[in-house]
């Protein structure tokens, strides 16, 4: 099959869900051993005035925000500066006192301290406010703590702190705010604004130039339009898949600057951007061969984290079978149990708006899929992925 048969293939499954209108805009892009393997884009930048996908186009990537978070921590470690061992509570003191909410409605004080390992792993007995039943997501929705951009990340763990615990740390995998909890922490160690100690470790060296905390002013005619829910609380709500634009920057804090930041969401970020990001997770240098993580600490990172009687990973109701979550993200554990096309040691992560990378080391390849719909139930980026690997020789 020629290169143009395989692209063609791609294409029509883009095509396919613009024309059912499930995804306005669709952009997607494969690299292999440092070459573009595939590249493309179908749909528009706003669907209801069909204007075109501009070069560059800027995407909220709200999840994919967690690796890069993630790989500054790492950064820090390999600069004697962070321990995965360290308490949580030696950064925050107001987490040394925290309880744990059981399902029979009584609190207990928690086993062991909370450390960072815990924060990268998901694994701290933090949640989310839409994890469906989860116990105390209510008590997270109650203080709006997801959507609530007013709050600096110091203020934010403050609240966190006077919150309950889910589970014990270290007691199972629960998706959380915990890059949150670990964005403040580098902001103490460092000294400096997340947005900024971001800037001067990963975004400059990586040539990450139109990603941020917010859209400038000159860039926002790039910017896409997102569809779906209009805010955290509804993007595990059943609800019928529409494409009626969502004024998302106006009801919740993802459009604010540098005034918002988080380590868990709230970048911005285009195809190309994420691309420098990427393919680093494969070397651990820039493009230019600058080392933003040691080969070593590379190695380290992929390495699954989770005990086997923790799996399968839940993200609310939906099981991640066959994968295990590394220090940077999910990462293949069992291909025998994956009912998806991917490569035996893949890894990456995804956003609520229905972005998505990975990264496969054993075929020096990197891919992503970019859209904004928030809270889509459809499986592009598998359907996608599969469609990609194909075309790989």
């Amino acid at each position: 099959m020629n290169t143009s048969k395989r692209e063609n293939i791609i294409k029509k499954i883009a095509d396919s869900y613009v024309e059912k209108e499930l995804f306005s805009g669709i952009e997607w892009l494969a690299e292999k051993s440092g070459k573009t393997i595939l590249s493309g884009k179908s749909g528009y930048q706003k669907f209801e005035d069909k204007t075109p996908i501009p070069n560059n186009a800027i995407y909220r990537i709200y999840s994919m925000t967690k690796p890069v978070t993630a790989v500054l921590a790492l950064k820090l470690i390999e600069k004697g500066m962070l321990r995965l061992y360290d308490p949580v509570s030696a950064f925050i003191p107001s987490f040394e006192n925290l309880k744990v909410l059981r399902l029979d409605g009584t609190t207990e004080n928690i086993s062991r301290p909370m450390n960072i390992e815990d924060l990268l792993t998901h694994r701290s007995g933090l949640t989310y406010d839409f994890l469906l039943g989860c116990h105390v997501a209510p008590l997270y929705s109650a203080q709006d703590i997801s959507d609530d951009g007013s709050k600096n990340l110091e203020e934010k763990c403050e609240s966190l702190s006077q919150l309950p615990l889910a589970y014990q740390p270290g007691e199972r995998f629960n998706y959380s705010v915990s890059l949150d909890v670990l964005a403040r922490i580098i902001e103490i160690v460092s000294g400096k604004d997340f947005h900024k100690i971001l800037e001067e470790e990963i975004f400059e060296p990586l040539g990450m130039k139109d990603t941020g905390f917010g859209v400038r002013e000159e860039n926002t005619s790039r910017l896409m339009s997102t569809y779906g829910a209009s805010n955290f609380k509804e993007i595990m709500n059943a609800r019928p898949h529409e494409l009626i634009e969502t004024n998302v920057d106006d009801h919740n804090p993802h459009n604010k600057g540098d005034s918002f930041q988080r380590g868990g969401t709230g970048l911005f970020s285009t195809t190309q951007d994420y691309l420098s990001f990427a393919r680093m997770l494969l070397t651990g240098k820039s493009q230019t061969g600058e080392i933003i993580l040691s080969r070593n600490m590379i190695n380290f990172m992929r390495i699954n984290r989770i005990p086997k009687a923790q799996l399968p990973l839940m993200l609310g109701p939906l099981p991640l079978v066959g994968y295990g979550w590394n220090l940077a993200g999910r990462t293949v554990l069992d291909r025998g149990k994956l009912m998806s096309l991917t490569g035996e040691n893949e890894f990456g992560w995804a956003g609520a708006a229905s972005t998505y990378f990975w990264v496969d080391p054993d075929e020096d390849l990197v891919g992503l899929i970019m859209t904004q719909y928030l809270g889509s139930i459809w499986p592009i980026n598998d359907d996608l992925r599969v469609a990609m690997y194909q075309a790989v020789e």
